[in-house]
């Protein structure tokens, strides 16, 4: 075969391979059902809202009960509740223990500390009686901590008491201080961060590829277009059709979420400075684009041979079990990856295919170095075409019943044979 045929033969496969991209892309997101999908995120965070307010609701309920006793003469109740506003100061609000409550001593101690969680008026998680060298607490199931914290408070109490006036004060100068480089729990969150984007990106998108088959068996559309168009065209053409609609998405998602966390409050910023990658900001935006778009091609290849074999609508319920496992095994065996960076596990998660855009994503954020990833990348595409030529072999044989094409080797030996 000549250049100019080869070019030739090419150019047709390429047009064709755009023309049903193009037809598949156009068929989903010019539907009412495409801005059903397109605000599924908001109609599931809404629902997530929903339950997350009636659940810290309850929660908020139940902490504005809960209460730290302590059972002192009445002498010691000031010095213990200044003792315990200084102690809280190291907390933050979701962290600081119950509220303190002071009740005078009676004659029976003991049996007012029991009683104590018997009140109807807050919820005793811990209750400190007896002399403040060496007190009784009584806690409750989840009580723990507070019982900790109360012993801290007695010591706390005893040594403003002793030193008085002569408890030391210090006054620190406290600086805000910015880090050269990105420390080393940075880099594993911004890792983890990166397999985590990649995997519910393509968790929410690439599971739609495997029902892009059914209903084109169905009317018979497909014996059609593997009559006019090669299999593997079309199988190319259908991936990039459904990657076009996962850009479509994620360019929108991507808008709002970029307005929205321009709003951010300035702490939750600048704890979001500190997960830096080690590539680089700009270096890491554009690994973490291609590594989706790999993601996306050999997950999507994968699901849209499994599911070419599918027929029907149960079919294909039946086979998003597997899929969900497989994504959540890959998405597994690159957290592990991400948090242990040049062991075995990294090597075996960065060369195995299907995770491997997950695992060299947290490379990119861990390590420095460009040089793995265009190797990584060359890598996963080749095999975006092998499993797209499987796939084509597999529904060629298994769905037509026309089996398929020999290899170009047996091809050329049986021409070189004299007739």
């Amino acid at each position: 075969m000549s250049g100019t045929s080869r070019a030739s033969t090419l150019r047709r496969t390429i047009r064709q391979t755009l023309t049903i991209a193009r037809r598949d892309f156009i068929a989903t997101v010019f539907t009412p059902i495409f801005l059903l999908f397109l605000f599924a995120p908001a109609i599931m965070g809404s629902f997530g809202a929903i339950g997350g307010l009636g659940a810290a609701s309850v929660a908020d309920g139940v902490g504005d009960r809960a209460r730290i006793v302590a059972v002192v003469p009445n002498d010691q109740a000031r010095p213990v509740a200044e003792a315990d506003t200084r102690l809280r100061g190291v907390f933050r609000h979701e962290e600081a223990p119950p509220a303190l409550t002071t009740l005078a001593v009676s004659a029976d101690p003991a049996k007012q500390a029991r009683a104590a969680f018997a009140a109807k008026d807050y919820d005793a998680s811990a209750v400190l009686y007896g002399p403040l060298e060496h007190p009784t607490i009584l806690y409750g199931a989840r009580g723990e901590r507070a019982a900790d914290y109360l012993v801290a408070l007695a010591q706390a109490t005893l040594v403003d008491r002793r030193l008085g006036a002569d408890r030391p004060r210090v006054e620190a100068r406290r600086l805000p201080f910015s880090r050269a480089r990105p420390s080393t729990g940075g880099g594993h969150q911004s890792a983890f961060f990166a397999v985590f984007g990649i995997f519910f990106l393509t968790l929410f998108l690439a599971g739609q590829v495997v029902g892009t088959m059914a209903e084109e068996r169905n009317n018979k559309v497909i014996e059609v277009l593997a009559a006019a168009v090669p299999l593997e065209s079309v199988f190319l053409g259908k991936l990039l059709g459904m990657f076009g609609v996962a850009i479509v998405f994620v360019a929108f998602w991507a808008t709002v979420v970029g307005q929205i966390g321009a709003l951010m409050p300035p702490s939750i910023a600048a704890g979001l400075g500190d997960l830096a990658p080690a590539v680089g900001k700009p270096a890491f935006a554009a690994l973490f684009i291609a590594y989706f778009t790999m993601a996306y091609l050999l997950l999507g290849s994968v699901f849209l041979g499994v599911g070419a074999q599918a027929s029907t609508m149960r079919e294909i319920q039946m086979l998003s079990l597997p899929i969900t496992i497989l994504q959540v095994a890959m998405f597994a065996l690159s957290s592990a990856a991400a948090s242990r960076p040049g062991s075995w596990v990294a090597t075996v998660a960065e060369v195995f295919p299907l995770s491997s855009p997950f695992a060299m994503a947290g490379h990119a954020a861990n390590q420095r170095g460009l040089a793995a990833h265009a190797a990584a990348l060359l890598w996963q595409l080749l095999w975006v075409a092998i499993f797209i030529s499987v796939g084509a072999r597999m529904f060629r044989r298994g769905v037509l019943q026309s089996g398929s094409a020999k290899p170009w080797w047996r091809r050329r030996r049986r021409a070189s044979q004299p007739a």
